[in-house]
């Protein structure tokens, strides 16, 4: 990725034996960069960090209060979940109340990230279901907004009202017109967009609550969501999960697959987006974390982003073989 700057170095011995060059957005609330590392106009798909993005129409239009969502449900729209009890149990109860099935989701089979999980379904001889998929909530916040706008089955298609939707609201809250999209691991459309406009988007959830329209309402919705159910946006070991718990003030977090993070600070009015060039989830950890940090948000001396950054590197007996840290310039 043409302009990527180092951003996270890997340490063995005395000498740098990996790094991760990418780009780094911090916009306030006119959407205007407060700082930036690598270029800001890099183009980027936002991956899973837009679920937040996707699930502003399930609210603005109506459907979550038609159908009752809580604020666990629109966590579970935003989230990457592990597969654990408490996601799949709250997902199966959700396509129920729509009295759909897991044949309606069209994410597609994964295998459970949570181990327990992932183990209990080995030992009784069954297969993953669509439910297990990581993104099992954004696919019930996309059904639950298709019976709202009397949508077809084929919900993740392009040309569908719902998709429809999600690139209107994409476009509008980026403040730029998708140059394309290309289909997520879950199936539905990703929408192109800059790293700028990417965090651009999140400023725009930062600052939400002071505005009054139904979109601001969605928004301050979706970000509450997110911080008072970490443990349903992530699971237990993950970045986002073990991030937002130790944060000093309210902070969203959502990660995206091929190295995209993102960050929404209500208290500071400011959105983050990071992207790393190869696409290391390693090295999009340790960059969140160290603007977190930077930020003040986030204590470098607590336990979690110690684990995400000046992280120590282990080899199988234990030994520290090295270090995981942030370039200078970031932190």
């Amino acid at each position: 990725m043409s302009s990527a700057i180092p951003l996270v170095e890997i340490w063995r011995g005395p000498v740098v034996e990996s790094l991760h060059r990418g780009h780094a957005v911090i916009c306030d609330a006119s959407g205007q960069i407060v700082e930036a590392w690598g270029d800001p106009d890099a183009c980027i798909y936002p991956r899973s960090s837009a679920k937040m993005i996707q699930a502003l129409p399930l609210i603005e239009s109506g459907a979550a209060a038609a159908h009752g969502l809580t604020s666990a449900h629109l966590a579970l729209a935003c989230a990457s979940h592990n597969a654990a009890a408490i996601h799949t149990d709250r997902v199966q109860a959700w396509l129920a109340s729509l009295g759909l099935s897991d044949a309606d989701l069209r994410c597609g089979p994964q295998d459970p990230e949570d181990r327990p999980a992932r183990d209990a379904l080995i030992r009784a001889g069954h297969s993953p279901c669509q439910y297990h998929n990581n993104c099992s909530g954004k696919h019930s916040g996309f059904l639950t907004l298709s019976r709202h706008l009397g949508g077809g089955p084929e919900y993740a298609e392009i040309g569908h009202p719902v998709q429809r939707a999600c690139q209107a609201a994409f476009e509008e809250v980026t403040g730029e017109t998708s140059p394309g999209f290309g289909i997520d691991g879950c199936s539905a459309p990703n929408f192109l967009t800059s790293l700028q406009g990417m965090a651009r988007a999140m400023a725009f959830f930062a600052t939400a609550e002071a505005g009054t329209s139904a979109r601001h309402r969605a928004a301050t919705q979706l970000w509450r969501a997110m911080v008072t159910h970490p443990d349903l946006v992530a699971g237990e070991g993950r970045a986002c999960t073990m991030l937002m718990r130790a944060c000093t003030e309210p902070v969203a977090l959502k990660t995206g697959a091929e190295g995209v993070f993102i960050a929404i600070l209500p208290e500071r009015g400011l959105g983050v987006a990071l992207k790393i060039a190869d696409g290391a989830t390693r090295a999009a950890e340790c960059a969140i974390a160290s603007i977190l940090v930077r930020l003040g948000v986030l204590d470098a001396q607590h336990p979690a982003a110690r684990h995400y950054r000046n992280a120590a590197l282990l080899n199988r007996r234990n030994i520290t073989t090295g270090t995981m840290r942030p370039v200078q310039a970031l932190g």
